[in-house]
């Protein structure tokens, strides 16, 4: 049986060849021979309706060139495709729709050079500024400028990018070498640092663990307000000074733990007094001395919470509450660092604003979460006894969680 496109022998459905291409098989008699080319002309239809509609999209959106491998794919898969029809105008029209897409790439690929040697000559022309904080800004929205523009000729990459990173990079190692210099105003701060490490020495040395314990807490305080020096300067002392205080506070914590056993009421004072201190650290900024006293002060309630009495639930609630603060400010400073490389120079408002769309991303993450849980919870029920309370628990650490972003969503709105 003949078709304008095809034939039908011995059951088998033939498309002719066209393009240099051979007759080939696309399927076969199912029902009769009329339905099956009926079939095959329908699947003909629906790929020119495909073709239609990647022309239509093409002429109505502004981003012509995102279309060209959409293209392509299409176009080669005609060759293969089976159906019934004159695929060659399809493939012809494609072809000139390749050409204009090509032509446009092109265009906008010199466009975009032209572009970035302009952004070129702007960072040339900064690379030297002193202005650190506006230059540093402006060098931020040079680069999102440089990075919403698009490619070029595969030529012209290396050359451009060389050029813009080495006028970026001079600026930021000018300024580098400038808060280095800083360094010389420091030197009297760096005596405070060495005397809080001899102290701490002498603390360790006292045979009184109590006493030491209670230095160990002062010089701490002092280490916090002491001024500001290069961080390679003052890792060193700082390593020698937590790893002394670390060792009076494991010394203090021994005493504590061999010493006589607590009575009920005096475990509940304890934790009333531990839970207390984190509070106090729950609404300061965070600092590693910060994140370092709330380790400490889990240390101490530890042993505290394995013989808790009953009625301590709330004092355990609130202390779990604002130990989770403390730890959650110090991955909210850690992310704030890891996205922004100037984060420590900007502002103290301008770090709040920071802080608090990170924190409210990740609050949507929690919340969403909780949701996915609530739903899980409700849909599938297990016969296995702990599986309620699992959940309840679940459900209860995701609460606390965002709780605990609120608060600090709250104090970071208040500054």
């Amino acid at each position: 049986m003949e078709h304008p496109y095809g034939y039908i022998k011995d059951d088998k459905v033939f498309l002719k060849g066209f393009l240099g291409q051979p007759d080939r098989i696309i399927g076969e008699v199912k029902e009769d021979k009329a339905s099956t080319l009926k079939y095959f002309e329908d699947r003909f239809a629906t790929v020119t309706e495909k073709v239609e509609n990647l022309k239509k999209d093409i002429e109505e959106n502004q981003n012509k060139g995102s279309f060209l491998m959409k293209l392509i794919h299409l176009r080669d898969s005609l060759m293969q495709y089976d159906a019934l029809g004159d695929f060659v105008p399809l493939i012809e029209d494609l072809n000139q729709l390749e050409a204009y897409l090509e032509d446009i790439i092109k265009k906008n690929r010199e466009r975009n050079l032209e572009i970035k040697r302009g952004l070129i000559l702007e960072a040339e022309a900064l690379k030297n500024n002193t202005d650190w904080k506006e230059t540093s800004e402006l060098f931020k929205e040079l680069k999102l400028r440089w990075i919403k523009t698009g490619p070029v000729e595969k030529e012209f990459e290396v050359e451009i990018e060389n050029s813009f990173n080495t006028a970026v990079d001079t600026f930021f190692e000018n300024r580098k070498q400038f808060f280095e210099g800083l360094a010389l105003q420091a030197e009297e701060n760096i005596k405070v640092y060495e005397d809080l490490v001899r102290q701490a020495q002498e603390a360790f040395n006292n045979p009184d663990a109590k006493k030491a314990f209670e230095i160990s807490k002062r010089i701490q305080k002092e280490w916090k307000a002491s001024g500001k020096v290069p961080a390679e300067k003052r890792q060193p002392l700082w390593d020698e000074f937590s790893k002394l205080n670390n060792r009076i506070f494991s010394r203090f914590r021994r005493e504590m733990q061999s010493g006589p056993r607590l009575n009920p009421r005096e475990v509940i004072a304890k934790m009333e007094s531990i839970t207390e201190e984190m509070k106090k650290l729950a609404y300061q900024e965070s600092t590693p001395m910060v994140t370092s006293l709330a380790k400490k002060l889990q240390a101490e309630w530890k042993p505290l919470s394995q013989t808790r009495p009953r009625d301590a639930n709330l004092i355990t609630r609130n202390f779990i509450f604002y130990s989770e603060i403390v730890f959650e400010k110090s991955f909210l400073n850690r992310l704030a660092i890891s996205k922004y490389d100037d984060f420590r120079d900007k502002s103290d408002e301008e770090q709040a604003k920071i802080k608090i769309v990170i924190l409210k991303d990740l609050l949507h993450r929690d919340e969403s979460e909780l949701r996915t849980v609530k739903e899980n919870s409700e849909n599938f029920r297990s016969q296995e006894p702990d599986f309620e309370i699992m959940m309840r628990r679940k459900i209860s650490a995701f609460r606390r969680k965002i709780d605990v972003k609120n608060f600090i969503l709250k104090e970071l709105s208040n500054k």
